[in-house]
């Protein structure tokens, strides 16, 4: 039986950003270093097939901290957390590795500069989103207000238009973002911005390699989790810059084949939390069904590296 022609465009950058690398190393140095349990407060990265893997090494993933035992060691997840995990977990004599993204936490150093200078801060975010949740979770309450949407940006009521500073979620659309920003310095022209973008480099990065190769495709499969906040933005993203068909799949064995009937340019990207081999795992997919022609396309190369903790990087 011949197979159809199908020409596959990879979108790069793509996959794991260096946030999401280091994450998962410190468990895994962890692992290494101290043995097992060790515990990881919520998701490490959101990603099933990277935490049942780390599941399956004795990587013991927990809600709260209240269900890990007294005096184990637990690390916190690339998302971030509020002031007050890392405060209940030395209550407890917890040890604690803390694998918050480096950009995370320029947000929250920031917001908290802000706050310390008098301004109430704007979050720009998507509400219950670990991530919003540990930023909000730098100040305290009442200090920092969520905006979600443009709608919301209209209606927000400052304390003091003249005493304002935004932030951002990392892993946000950056057209959609730009609307809403745009909506607040035009209504609080005094409204102080970061020093840098808070949308993270790998977010930028991987969205206009989706625009990049969108023009040109039938359909764009983006390898993700629905919990992952850049993966969602990704389908968006391709949709919005003209692909017909956006689909977003945890696997190969997720993808609706049927979907994809009459397709001649299939794009693949995936999120900043999805592992490599999950889109190599696609395309040997996509070789038993067709004749396949792959292209990758490349809009920047990533040479961003973040340290590990020094007690992790001594071992």
């Amino acid at each position: 039986m011949n197979k159809p022609p199908l020409t596959v465009l990879l979108a790069s950058p793509r996959g794991f950003c260096a946030g999401v690398d280091r994450a998962i190393q410190i468990v895994e140095r962890a692992l290494e270093r101290f043995g097992t349990p060790i515990y990881v407060r919520h998701e490490i990265v959101h990603n099933r097939s990277v935490v049942e893997e780390l599941e399956s090494r004795g990587v013991v993933f927990v809600g709260e901290l209240d269900e890990v035992p007294a005096g184990a060691r637990v690390v916190f997840s690339a998302h971030g957390v509020a002031r007050s995990v890392p405060q209940e977990a030395e209550r407890r004599e917890l040890s604690y590795l803390d694998a918050t993204c480096p950009l995370v936490s320029k947000v929250h150093r920031g917001a908290e500069r802000n706050s310390a200078e008098g301004r109430e801060v704007v979050l720009i975010g998507h509400a219950e989103h670990p991530e919003v949740v540990g930023t909000m979770g730098q100040l305290e309450p009442g200090e920092m207000q969520l905006v979600e949407t443009v709608a919301d940006a209209e209606e927000f009521s400052p304390r003091d238009p003249k005493r304002l500073a935004y932030a951002t979620q990392t892993t946000l659309a950056v057209d959609d973002t730009e609307e809403i920003i745009r909506v607040l310095r035009r209504r609080f022209p005094d409204i102080a911005e970061p020093h840098k973008d808070d949308i993270c480099y790998a977010t930028t990065n991987r969205q206009a390699a989706v625009k990049a190769i969108a023009p040109r495709c039938d359909a764009i499969v983006v390898i993700g989790s629905p919990n992952s906040s850049n993966s969602l933005r990704l389908t968006e993203v391709a949709r919005k810059a003209g692909c017909p068909l956006a689909v977003m799949v945890g696997s190969y064995a997720e993808l609706n084949w049927s979907a994809l009937a009459n397709t001649t340019t299939v794009g693949v990207t995936a999120g900043a939390s999805a592992p490599e081999r999950l889109v190599q795992d696609l395309v040997a997919a996509f070789r038993e069904r067709y004749l396949v022609t792959v292209e990758e396309m490349t809009v920047t190369t990533e040479d961003v590296h973040f340290r590990l903790p020094r007690s992790l990087e001594e071992a």
